[in-house]
């Protein structure tokens, strides 16, 4: 794809961007194909199972420290990380949905139009249930799913192109102190990082500014 959109609009190289998911694969290719890139640009960056899987502990703690009992007792029931329940990851993700929205901007509803036949209960519900039935493939049934081989630090954190991760403030699901050290062990021709304030993990209006001031202050000559 890469090869086909250099040619297509007749440049050496085109601007990698991944976010989360995105971010672990967008980091593999950077590393194994630099030279079809300008940069890579990692939003919500994914590291690692182990080093990201502090969201739950995260998560219960605002839930306690907010006397959220049902949240707390769903949590607990879980239990942290590894799971071998796909169904676990979709249970933290939807309580990391409701605590990052107490203290982020909300995404603008004109991003998205939403058919009236999938507003009803019955579609959200199927939303849902379709959700936890990808984490089928994330999670796995004995905790070997992709999730188990992320490991962008054996993968290697020397670079060959710039590296900028733009960061939400507010993820609770690849939180900013892990993201951190990652960036720091970053070895790179360039590098920054952009944290956002009023951010988390899904895409908002402070999210997609910060990317585009980083392509505009970092990228502006790089791909001509």
């Amino acid at each position: 794809m890469a090869r086909h959109l250099t040619q297509r609009f007749g440049k050496r190289k085109v601007i990698l961007l991944g976010s989360s998911w995105g971010s672990m694969i967008g980091a593999h290719m950077a590393k194994e194909k630099p030279e079809l890139f300008c940069a890579y640009v990692g939003v919500a960056q994914l590291v690692s199972y182990r080093d990201n899987a502090t969201s739950w502990s995260t998560v219960i703690a605002r839930a306690r420290a907010a006397g959220d009992s049902a949240t707390v007792t769903q949590l607990e029931a879980l239990g942290p990380p590894p799971w071998t329940n796909p169904r676990n990851f979709g249970i933290v993700r939807r309580a990391v949905r409701k605590y990052e929205a107490l203290n982020i901007d909300p995404t603008p509803a004109a991003w998205f139009e939403v058919l009236p036949q999938y507003a009803t209960p019955q579609a959200k519900a199927d939303y849902t249930e379709g959700e936890d039935y990808s984490f089928l493939k994330f999670v796995g049934w004995k905790g070997d799913g992709m999730a188990s081989t992320m490991d962008l630090y054996r993968l290697g954190t020397r670079f060959a192109l710039p590296v900028y991760l733009v960061q939400g403030k507010e993820d609770l699901l690849t939180e900013p102190k892990v993201t951190r050290r990652f960036f720091e062990a970053i070895q790179a021709p360039d590098k920054a990082l952009v944290e956002v304030p009023r951010a988390g993990h899904d895409p908002n209006g402070p999210l997609i500014d910060a990317q585009r001031q980083v392509l505009a202050e970092r990228l502006h000559w790089r791909c001509n």
